[in-house]
């Protein structure tokens, strides 16, 4: 596997050049993580990966700081960076209890405080789910849903006007954390409706319907990925 480091084009300068590179090696290197190609847990070679993707050490250290960020990787003194470990059925839980206390209140205050491009934002978003993937045997299936659906989750909550609200949703990176998770649970036609009635309870500036069918829409999620461990499963 390669990264291209050409596009956009022989006339675009360098800069432009660099950040098309960077980009495409850390969506990359997320897809080994989201894969398990680099393993839970793993030491993570930045030399490997170099050579494997036919680039310099720079951008994959880089690619490496973004995802430390998203939470995929962590970097320890003296082991350099590991894949982060899955999230166990307490862990999911924990993760879903932040959620249900931050992203109710949030919906709730979007129906209040979102703008119209906020709305558009949201609308387009629900819409570019339709039909799509949510499980497949790697991330370029399944990628494109679990992106949107983080991103519609985002701008629910920088639509509540509050960004350290905004900015805590979106530290949280559930969504890159619970599709990691293999099996993927399928869930798709259900998240979009859910998703769609919080947006309708957004449109007719109703904060109770809204803060409800995202409280509604997050036990239905937890439901759903709790399946996968069965009963009494870690």
């Amino acid at each position: 596997m390669s990264v291209d480091a050409k596009e956009p084009g022989r006339s675009a300068p360098p800069a432009a050049r660099r950040e098309v590179l960077t980009d495409s090696v850390y969506e990359a290197v997320k897809a080994m993580v989201m894969d398990h190609v680099i393993q839970p847990g793993a030491r993570v070679g930045i030399e490997a990966i170099s050579r494997s993707l036919g680039v310099s050490a720079t951008p994959v250290r880089e690619a490496l700081a973004r995802l430390e960020s998203d939470g995929l990787v962590v970097k320890r003194s003296l082991s350099g960076y590991r894949a982060t470990v899955l999230l166990t059925r307490q862990g999911v839980e924990q993760l879903f209890e932040m959620r249900l206390l931050l992203e109710p209140p949030a919906a709730a205050l979007a129906a209040e405080c979102a703008g119209d491009g906020d709305l558009d934002r949201m609308e387009t978003l629900v819409d570019e789910m339709q039909g799509l993937p949510d499980k497949g045997h790697n991330y370029a299936v399944y990628g494109r849903f679990a992106v949107l659906d983080q991103r519609f989750h985002d701008a629910l909550a920088a639509a509540s006007g509050r960004t350290m609200l905004a900015a805590a949703v979106e530290r949280l990176h559930a969504h890159l954390h619970l599709f990691r998770l293999s099996p993927v649970t399928g869930g798709s036609p259900a998240t979009v409706v859910e998703h769609g009635r919080i947006l309708r309870a957004v449109l007719r500036r109703s904060p109770e319907r809204a803060s409800e069918a995202m409280r509604e829409h997050l036990k239905l999620s937890l439901g759903r990925q709790l399946d996968r461990y069965g009963q009494g499963g870690v």
